[in-house]
Protein backbone atom coordinates (compact mmCIF):
# COMPACT_ATOMS: atom_id res chain seq x y z
CA UNK A 1 0.00 0.00 0.00
CA UNK A 2 1.24 3.35 -1.03
CA UNK A 3 -0.03 6.63 0.59
CA UNK A 4 0.61 9.73 -0.32
CA UNK A 5 -0.37 13.87 0.21
CA UNK A 6 -0.86 17.01 -2.48
CA UNK A 7 -1.48 20.18 -1.74
CA UNK A 8 -4.59 21.27 -3.95
CA UNK A 9 -4.46 24.90 -2.32
CA UNK A 10 -3.25 26.54 1.22
CA UNK A 11 -6.57 24.85 2.73
CA UNK A 12 -7.04 21.60 1.03
CA UNK A 13 -4.96 18.57 0.22
CA UNK A 14 -5.80 15.45 -1.91
CA UNK A 15 -4.64 12.22 -0.26
CA UNK A 16 -4.02 9.27 -2.43
CA UNK A 17 -4.03 5.68 -1.38
CA UNK A 18 -2.42 2.61 -3.88
CA UNK A 19 -3.49 -0.58 -3.14
CA UNK A 20 -2.39 -3.36 -4.85
CA UNK A 21 -3.61 -7.42 -4.49
CA UNK A 22 -1.43 -8.26 -1.74
CA UNK A 23 -3.08 -5.46 0.33
CA UNK A 24 -6.33 -7.44 0.29
CA UNK A 25 -6.13 -10.10 -1.05
CA UNK A 26 -6.23 -12.61 2.40
CA UNK A 27 -8.76 -10.29 3.51
CA UNK A 28 -11.08 -10.75 1.31
CA UNK A 29 -10.58 -14.59 1.22
CA UNK A 30 -11.05 -14.87 4.77
CA UNK A 31 -14.47 -12.76 4.25
CA UNK A 32 -15.45 -15.61 2.15
CA UNK A 33 -14.53 -18.48 4.14
CA UNK A 34 -16.76 -16.49 6.81
CA UNK A 35 -19.61 -16.62 4.38
CA UNK A 36 -19.02 -19.95 3.41
CA UNK A 37 -19.23 -21.46 7.86
CA UNK A 38 -21.59 -19.17 8.90
CA UNK A 39 -24.56 -18.63 5.49
CA UNK A 40 -26.75 -21.25 4.63
CA UNK A 41 -26.08 -21.37 0.45
CA UNK A 42 -28.94 -23.52 -1.52
CA UNK A 43 -27.01 -26.49 -3.19
CA UNK A 44 -24.35 -26.63 -0.41
CA UNK A 45 -23.87 -27.97 3.30
CA UNK A 46 -22.58 -24.99 5.97
CA UNK A 47 -19.08 -25.00 5.43
CA UNK A 48 -18.70 -27.30 2.54
CA UNK A 49 -18.80 -24.92 -0.08
CA UNK A 50 -15.47 -24.59 -1.89
CA UNK A 51 -13.40 -21.25 -2.24
CA UNK A 52 -14.05 -21.21 -5.85
CA UNK A 53 -18.05 -21.48 -5.74
CA UNK A 54 -17.97 -18.74 -3.01
CA UNK A 55 -15.59 -16.67 -5.19
CA UNK A 56 -18.02 -16.65 -8.10
CA UNK A 57 -20.73 -16.15 -5.74
CA UNK A 58 -20.14 -13.25 -4.14
CA UNK A 59 -16.28 -12.67 -4.97
CA UNK A 60 -17.28 -9.25 -6.36
CA UNK A 61 -19.31 -7.82 -3.48
CA UNK A 62 -17.18 -8.93 -0.86
CA UNK A 63 -13.73 -7.63 -3.11
CA UNK A 64 -15.36 -4.00 -3.48
CA UNK A 65 -16.37 -4.27 0.40
CA UNK A 66 -13.00 -5.32 1.63
CA UNK A 67 -11.44 -2.52 -1.16
CA UNK A 68 -12.99 -0.03 0.39
CA UNK A 69 -13.15 -0.63 3.52
CA UNK A 70 -8.88 -0.88 3.93
CA UNK A 71 -8.56 2.67 1.88
CA UNK A 72 -10.86 4.19 4.28
CA UNK A 73 -9.29 3.12 7.00
CA UNK A 74 -5.73 4.10 5.25
CA UNK A 75 -6.76 7.36 4.78
CA UNK A 76 -7.59 7.79 8.55
CA UNK A 77 -5.08 6.19 9.78
CA UNK A 78 -2.52 8.49 7.61
CA UNK A 79 -4.60 11.43 8.70
CA UNK A 80 -3.82 10.22 12.47
CA UNK A 81 -0.43 9.20 11.92
CA UNK A 82 0.31 13.12 10.05
CA UNK A 83 -0.94 14.40 12.77
CA UNK A 84 -3.46 16.60 10.15
CA UNK A 85 -6.25 18.78 11.43
CA UNK A 86 -8.83 18.29 9.23
CA UNK A 87 -12.40 19.66 8.84
CA UNK A 88 -15.34 17.07 8.26
CA UNK A 89 -14.66 14.13 6.48
CA UNK A 90 -12.72 13.35 3.36
CA UNK A 91 -14.85 13.06 0.33
CA UNK A 92 -13.88 10.18 -2.26
CA UNK A 93 -12.79 12.43 -5.66
CA UNK A 94 -13.23 9.12 -7.82
CA UNK A 95 -15.42 6.07 -8.08
CA UNK A 96 -13.70 3.25 -9.01
CA UNK A 97 -15.62 0.44 -10.28
CA UNK A 98 -14.37 -3.00 -8.82
CA UNK A 99 -14.03 -5.95 -10.39
CA UNK A 100 -12.43 -9.57 -9.92
CA UNK A 101 -9.87 -9.29 -12.88
CA UNK A 102 -8.14 -6.09 -12.03
CA UNK A 103 -5.16 -6.24 -9.29
CA UNK A 104 -4.26 -2.50 -8.71
CA UNK A 105 -6.33 0.13 -7.71
CA UNK A 106 -6.17 3.92 -6.63
CA UNK A 107 -8.27 5.92 -4.80
CA UNK A 108 -8.48 9.92 -3.80
CA UNK A 109 -9.73 11.49 -1.43
CA UNK A 110 -9.84 15.60 -0.65
CA UNK A 111 -9.90 16.95 2.95
CA UNK A 112 -10.90 20.36 4.10
CA UNK A 113 -7.26 21.27 6.38
CA UNK A 114 -7.92 23.56 9.23
CA UNK A 115 -5.86 26.89 9.22
CA UNK A 116 -3.20 27.27 11.75
CA UNK A 117 -4.08 29.23 14.61
CA UNK A 118 -1.21 30.83 17.29
CA UNK A 119 -3.14 32.04 19.70
CA UNK A 120 -1.04 34.50 22.72
CA UNK A 121 -2.71 34.60 25.64
CA UNK A 122 -0.52 36.04 28.48
CA UNK A 123 -0.32 38.36 31.37
CA UNK A 124 0.86 41.32 27.83
CA UNK A 125 -3.28 40.89 26.96
CA UNK A 126 -4.93 42.85 29.70
CA UNK A 127 -9.19 42.48 29.54
CA UNK A 128 -11.44 44.15 31.74
CA UNK A 129 -13.21 42.33 34.76
CA UNK A 130 -16.05 43.67 36.56
CA UNK A 131 -16.86 43.86 40.23
CA UNK A 132 -20.27 44.69 41.22
CA UNK A 133 -20.08 46.48 44.56
CA UNK A 134 -22.04 45.68 47.32
CA UNK A 135 -24.51 48.63 49.04
CA UNK A 136 -26.74 49.15 51.77
CA UNK A 137 -29.77 49.04 50.12
CA UNK A 138 -28.67 45.23 48.52
CA UNK A 139 -28.09 44.24 52.05
CA UNK A 140 -30.97 45.72 53.55
CA UNK A 141 -32.99 43.82 50.90
CA UNK A 142 -31.40 40.75 51.47
CA UNK A 143 -31.79 40.91 55.43
CA UNK A 144 -35.46 41.08 54.80
CA UNK A 145 -35.58 38.14 52.15
CA UNK A 146 -33.80 35.98 54.29
CA UNK A 147 -36.09 36.88 58.10
CA UNK A 148 -39.19 36.60 55.98
CA UNK A 149 -38.11 33.02 54.68
CA UNK A 150 -36.94 31.88 58.35
CA UNK A 151 -40.01 33.45 59.93
CA UNK A 152 -43.14 31.76 61.19
CA UNK A 153 -46.87 32.52 60.45
CA UNK A 154 -49.53 32.82 62.53
CA UNK A 155 -53.00 34.37 63.01
CA UNK A 156 -53.36 38.82 62.98
CA UNK A 157 -55.83 41.22 63.97
CA UNK A 158 -55.06 43.21 60.89
CA UNK A 159 -53.50 42.56 57.25
CA UNK A 160 -50.78 43.31 55.45
CA UNK A 161 -48.58 43.39 52.21
CA UNK A 162 -47.28 39.80 52.76
CA UNK A 163 -50.83 38.51 54.34
CA UNK A 164 -52.81 35.32 53.36
CA UNK A 165 -57.19 36.04 53.96
CA UNK A 166 -59.32 33.45 55.22
CA UNK A 167 -62.83 33.51 54.65
CA UNK A 168 -66.08 33.30 52.96
CA UNK A 169 -66.19 34.40 48.74
CA UNK A 170 -69.90 35.44 48.14
CA UNK A 171 -70.83 37.00 44.66
CA UNK A 172 -72.67 39.99 44.21
CA UNK A 173 -75.66 41.45 41.89
CA UNK A 174 -75.35 44.60 40.09
CA UNK A 175 -76.21 46.84 42.99
CA UNK A 176 -73.63 44.92 45.51
CA UNK A 177 -76.29 42.63 46.77
CA UNK A 178 -74.78 38.75 47.68
CA UNK A 179 -76.65 36.65 44.98
CA UNK A 180 -78.87 34.03 46.85
CA UNK A 181 -79.94 31.84 42.96
CA UNK A 182 -79.06 28.44 42.66
CA UNK A 183 -76.49 29.15 40.14
CA UNK A 184 -74.59 32.19 42.24
CA UNK A 185 -70.75 30.96 43.35
CA UNK A 186 -70.66 30.70 47.04
CA UNK A 187 -67.23 29.89 48.79
CA UNK A 188 -67.20 29.14 52.17
CA UNK A 189 -63.42 28.03 52.41
CA UNK A 190 -62.00 30.62 50.72
CA UNK A 191 -58.41 31.37 50.58
CA UNK A 192 -55.96 34.66 48.59
CA UNK A 193 -53.24 36.01 48.84
CA UNK A 194 -53.43 39.82 47.42
CA UNK A 195 -50.20 40.02 47.54
CA UNK A 196 -50.04 37.78 44.85
CA UNK A 197 -52.99 39.69 42.76
CA UNK A 198 -52.15 41.18 39.53
CA UNK A 199 -54.08 44.05 39.69
CA UNK A 200 -52.54 45.86 42.57
CA UNK A 201 -55.45 48.05 42.83
CA UNK A 202 -57.60 44.94 43.76
CA UNK A 203 -54.76 43.65 46.54
CA UNK A 204 -55.00 47.57 47.91
CA UNK A 205 -58.82 46.65 49.09
CA UNK A 206 -57.42 43.98 51.20
CA UNK A 207 -54.83 46.08 53.02
CA UNK A 208 -55.10 47.47 56.63
CA UNK A 209 -58.68 45.08 57.24
CA UNK A 210 -59.30 43.51 60.25
CA UNK A 211 -61.37 39.83 61.30
CA UNK A 212 -64.96 40.66 60.58
CA UNK A 213 -64.27 43.32 57.92
CA UNK A 214 -66.23 42.84 54.36
CA UNK A 215 -64.47 43.58 51.01
CA UNK A 216 -66.16 44.08 47.67
CA UNK A 217 -63.59 43.28 44.91
CA UNK A 218 -63.38 41.17 41.59
CA UNK A 219 -61.66 38.86 41.55
CA UNK A 220 -61.47 38.51 37.25
CA UNK A 221 -59.80 41.90 38.07
CA UNK A 222 -57.43 40.75 40.28
CA UNK A 223 -56.46 37.56 38.54
CA UNK A 224 -56.10 39.16 35.54
CA UNK A 225 -58.66 37.66 33.89
CA UNK A 226 -56.76 34.09 34.28
CA UNK A 227 -59.23 31.48 34.07
CA UNK A 228 -57.09 28.89 35.56
CA UNK A 229 -56.30 30.93 38.92
CA UNK A 230 -59.98 32.41 39.14
CA UNK A 231 -61.18 28.65 39.18
CA UNK A 232 -58.85 28.37 42.11
CA UNK A 233 -59.65 31.13 43.63
CA UNK A 234 -63.64 30.28 43.44
CA UNK A 235 -63.14 26.71 43.23
CA UNK A 236 -65.15 26.14 39.97
CA UNK A 237 -64.17 24.56 36.62
CA UNK A 238 -62.03 26.65 34.62
CA UNK A 239 -64.49 26.92 31.29
CA UNK A 240 -67.02 28.73 34.11
CA UNK A 241 -64.38 30.65 35.52
CA UNK A 242 -63.76 32.15 31.85
CA UNK A 243 -67.05 33.80 32.22
CA UNK A 244 -66.90 35.17 35.78
CA UNK A 245 -66.14 39.20 35.49
CA UNK A 246 -68.79 40.14 38.55
CA UNK A 247 -67.53 41.24 41.65
CA UNK A 248 -67.87 39.43 44.82
CA UNK A 249 -67.92 40.00 48.67
CA UNK A 250 -64.59 38.76 50.65
CA UNK A 251 -65.72 38.00 54.48
CA UNK A 252 -62.84 37.67 56.38
CA UNK A 253 -62.54 35.29 58.75
CA UNK A 254 -58.73 34.36 59.48
CA UNK A 255 -55.49 36.65 58.98
CA UNK A 256 -52.53 34.66 58.64
CA UNK A 257 -49.64 36.89 58.58
CA UNK A 258 -45.34 35.76 58.17
CA UNK A 259 -43.31 37.08 60.76
CA UNK A 260 -39.29 37.86 60.22
CA UNK A 261 -36.78 35.90 62.61
CA UNK A 262 -35.52 37.84 65.15
CA UNK A 263 -31.63 38.08 65.44
CA UNK A 264 -30.19 35.87 67.23
CA UNK A 265 -28.01 32.52 67.28
CA UNK A 266 -31.04 30.84 66.06
CA UNK A 267 -31.86 32.39 63.00
CA UNK A 268 -27.64 33.19 62.53
CA UNK A 269 -27.51 28.75 62.60
CA UNK A 270 -30.72 28.33 60.25
CA UNK A 271 -28.92 30.81 57.71
CA UNK A 272 -25.47 30.32 57.54
CA UNK A 273 -24.92 26.99 59.63
CA UNK A 274 -23.55 26.18 63.33
CA UNK A 275 -20.79 28.66 64.65
CA UNK A 276 -20.32 30.89 61.36
CA UNK A 277 -22.07 34.10 62.79
CA UNK A 278 -22.33 35.14 66.37
CA UNK A 279 -23.15 39.11 66.02
CA UNK A 280 -25.30 41.84 64.03
CA UNK A 281 -21.95 43.06 62.70
CA UNK A 282 -20.91 39.58 61.29
CA UNK A 283 -24.16 39.31 59.89
CA UNK A 284 -23.72 42.13 58.20
CA UNK A 285 -20.63 41.09 56.59
CA UNK A 286 -21.82 38.05 56.15
CA UNK A 287 -24.66 39.31 54.40
CA UNK A 288 -22.58 41.07 52.24
CA UNK A 289 -20.25 38.18 51.28
CA UNK A 290 -23.53 36.34 50.25
CA UNK A 291 -24.59 38.98 47.54
CA UNK A 292 -21.30 39.34 46.85
CA UNK A 293 -21.13 35.75 45.75
CA UNK A 294 -24.64 35.81 44.20
CA UNK A 295 -23.52 38.60 41.76
CA UNK A 296 -19.96 36.97 40.92
CA UNK A 297 -21.49 34.65 38.69
CA UNK A 298 -22.93 38.49 36.37
CA UNK A 299 -19.35 39.30 36.37
CA UNK A 300 -17.73 36.03 35.31
CA UNK A 301 -20.36 35.54 32.66
CA UNK A 302 -19.58 39.12 31.41
CA UNK A 303 -15.87 38.99 31.56
CA UNK A 304 -16.71 35.68 29.00
CA UNK A 305 -18.31 38.08 26.95
CA UNK A 306 -15.53 40.45 26.82
CA UNK A 307 -13.02 37.62 25.99
CA UNK A 308 -15.48 36.19 23.55
CA UNK A 309 -15.51 39.37 21.96
CA UNK A 310 -11.74 40.04 21.87
CA UNK A 311 -10.91 36.39 20.41
CA UNK A 312 -12.81 36.74 17.95
CA UNK A 313 -11.96 39.85 16.51
CA UNK A 314 -7.83 39.00 16.80
CA UNK A 315 -8.15 35.36 15.35
CA UNK A 316 -11.34 35.14 12.73
CA UNK A 317 -9.14 36.83 10.25
CA UNK A 318 -8.40 33.03 8.68
CA UNK A 319 -8.57 31.26 5.63
CA UNK A 320 -11.31 28.36 5.48
CA UNK A 321 -11.33 25.32 2.62
CA UNK A 322 -14.90 26.38 1.51
CA UNK A 323 -14.93 24.82 -2.21
CA UNK A 324 -14.00 21.66 -0.24
CA UNK A 325 -16.45 21.76 3.14
CA UNK A 326 -19.38 22.12 0.52
CA UNK A 327 -18.07 18.86 -0.83
CA UNK A 328 -17.67 17.50 2.67
CA UNK A 329 -21.39 19.01 3.35
CA UNK A 330 -23.06 17.72 0.42
CA UNK A 331 -21.47 14.18 0.65
CA UNK A 332 -22.71 13.35 4.31
CA UNK A 333 -26.40 15.07 3.43
CA UNK A 334 -27.02 15.68 -0.11
CA UNK A 335 -30.80 16.28 1.00
CA UNK A 336 -30.05 18.62 3.26
CA UNK A 337 -27.20 20.41 1.14
CA UNK A 338 -27.92 21.17 -2.30
CA UNK A 339 -26.38 23.02 -4.77
CA UNK A 340 -29.05 25.44 -4.84
CA UNK A 341 -28.59 26.51 -1.28
CA UNK A 342 -24.75 25.63 -0.54
CA UNK A 343 -23.79 28.83 -0.57
CA UNK A 344 -26.36 30.37 1.70
CA UNK A 345 -26.01 27.66 4.10
CA UNK A 346 -21.99 27.39 4.17
CA UNK A 347 -22.40 31.42 5.56
CA UNK A 348 -24.86 30.46 8.16
CA UNK A 349 -22.03 28.40 9.15
CA UNK A 350 -18.95 29.82 8.96
CA UNK A 351 -18.93 32.44 12.38
CA UNK A 352 -19.90 29.28 14.29
CA UNK A 353 -16.76 27.33 12.25
CA UNK A 354 -14.81 29.42 12.86
CA UNK A 355 -15.58 29.96 16.60
CA UNK A 356 -15.01 26.55 16.86
CA UNK A 357 -11.57 26.63 15.57
CA UNK A 358 -10.19 29.48 17.72
CA UNK A 359 -11.91 27.86 20.84
CA UNK A 360 -10.25 24.39 20.12
CA UNK A 361 -6.97 26.32 19.78
CA UNK A 362 -7.26 28.14 22.79
CA UNK A 363 -7.94 25.48 24.96
CA UNK A 364 -5.07 23.79 23.07
CA UNK A 365 -2.88 26.73 24.09
CA UNK A 366 -4.16 26.91 27.74
CA UNK A 367 -4.41 22.86 28.26
CA UNK A 368 -8.14 22.62 28.81
CA UNK A 369 -9.16 19.66 28.92
CA UNK A 370 -13.00 18.08 30.33
CA UNK A 371 -12.37 15.23 32.37
CA UNK A 372 -15.16 12.74 33.36
CA UNK A 373 -14.91 14.26 36.68
CA UNK A 374 -15.79 17.54 35.91
CA UNK A 375 -18.79 16.00 34.04
CA UNK A 376 -20.35 14.23 36.95
CA UNK A 377 -19.36 17.47 39.29
CA UNK A 378 -21.66 19.60 36.83
CA UNK A 379 -24.52 17.07 36.87
CA UNK A 380 -24.36 16.46 40.24
CA UNK A 381 -25.15 20.20 40.70
CA UNK A 382 -27.73 20.43 38.38
CA UNK A 383 -29.53 17.40 40.67
CA UNK A 384 -29.75 18.83 43.49
CA UNK A 385 -30.92 22.27 41.77
CA UNK A 386 -33.59 20.01 39.82
CA UNK A 387 -34.25 18.59 43.64
CA UNK A 388 -34.41 22.29 45.54
CA UNK A 389 -37.06 23.81 42.17
CA UNK A 390 -39.49 21.25 44.37
CA UNK A 391 -38.07 22.53 47.84
CA UNK A 392 -36.21 19.15 47.94
CA UNK A 393 -33.23 20.21 50.24
CA UNK A 394 -32.20 17.36 52.06
CA UNK A 395 -31.86 14.34 49.59
CA UNK A 396 -28.70 11.84 50.51
CA UNK A 397 -26.05 11.69 48.43
CA UNK A 398 -26.71 8.38 47.10
CA UNK A 399 -29.76 9.55 45.19
CA UNK A 400 -28.14 12.95 44.28
CA UNK A 401 -25.31 10.64 42.46
CA UNK A 402 -27.46 8.60 40.75
CA UNK A 403 -29.29 10.83 39.05
CA UNK A 404 -26.20 12.64 38.14
CA UNK A 405 -25.62 9.55 36.22
CA UNK A 406 -29.23 9.09 34.84
CA UNK A 407 -28.61 13.22 33.33
CA UNK A 408 -25.16 11.98 31.92
CA UNK A 409 -26.42 8.84 30.45
CA UNK A 410 -28.86 11.18 28.00
CA UNK A 411 -26.88 12.06 25.21
CA UNK A 412 -28.10 15.27 24.90
CA UNK A 413 -27.76 16.58 28.46
CA UNK A 414 -24.01 15.03 28.47
CA UNK A 415 -23.23 16.93 25.26
CA UNK A 416 -24.38 20.08 26.39
CA UNK A 417 -23.04 19.60 29.74
CA UNK A 418 -19.74 18.99 28.26
CA UNK A 419 -19.72 22.12 26.34
CA UNK A 420 -21.09 24.55 29.20
CA UNK A 421 -17.79 22.48 31.10
CA UNK A 422 -15.63 22.86 28.69
CA UNK A 423 -16.21 26.76 27.88
CA UNK A 424 -16.06 27.02 31.77
CA UNK A 425 -12.85 26.01 32.41
CA UNK A 426 -11.53 27.90 28.83
CA UNK A 427 -12.94 31.12 29.89
CA UNK A 428 -11.56 30.61 34.04
CA UNK A 429 -8.23 29.63 32.36
CA UNK A 430 -8.30 32.55 30.11
CA UNK A 431 -8.63 34.67 33.35
CA UNK A 432 -5.92 33.15 35.09
CA UNK A 433 -3.36 33.67 32.05
CA UNK A 434 -4.65 37.38 31.24
CA UNK A 435 -3.88 40.31 33.16
CA UNK A 436 -7.49 40.60 34.02
CA UNK A 437 -8.09 44.61 34.49
CA UNK A 438 -10.19 44.45 37.91
CA UNK A 439 -12.94 47.47 38.45
CA UNK A 440 -15.58 47.89 40.66
CA UNK A 441 -18.69 49.53 40.14
CA UNK A 442 -22.42 49.77 41.26
CA UNK A 443 -24.93 47.39 40.03
CA UNK A 444 -26.36 49.88 37.76
CA UNK A 445 -23.47 50.79 36.02
CA UNK A 446 -22.53 46.88 35.44
CA UNK A 447 -25.85 47.16 33.62
CA UNK A 448 -24.92 49.89 31.51
CA UNK A 449 -22.08 48.20 30.72
CA UNK A 450 -23.59 44.97 29.66
CA UNK A 451 -26.40 47.25 27.81
CA UNK A 452 -23.87 48.78 25.74
CA UNK A 453 -21.84 45.55 24.81
CA UNK A 454 -24.58 43.84 23.75
CA UNK A 455 -25.66 46.84 21.29
CA UNK A 456 -22.73 46.85 19.37
CA UNK A 457 -22.62 43.37 19.28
Amino acid sequence: MNITKEPLTSTSAKIVVKLDEADYADKVKAELKRIGQTHVIPGFRKGHISIDQLRRRFGKEVKSDVINRESAHAVYDYIEKEGMHVLGNPVALNVTEINLEDKDYTFEYEVALAPAIDVKLDKEVTLPFYNIAVDDKMVEEQDKQLREQFGSQGPAEETDERAVVKGTIMQLDENGNVLTTEDAIQVIDGIVGPFTFADKDQAALFMGKKVGDKVRFNPAKAAADNAAELASMLHIEKDAAAEVKSDFEFAISEIIVNRPAELGEEYYNNVFGPDKVHNEEEYKQALSNMIAGQLRPNSEAFFSETAHKYLVEKYSDMELPLDTLKLVLKANNPEEFTDENIDERMNEMVPGLKWQLISDAVCKALDVKVEEADLLSRATAIARQQFAQYGMYNIDEETIADTAKRILANDDYRSRIYDDTRFGKMYYAIRQAVTADEKTVTLDEFKNLVEEAHKEA
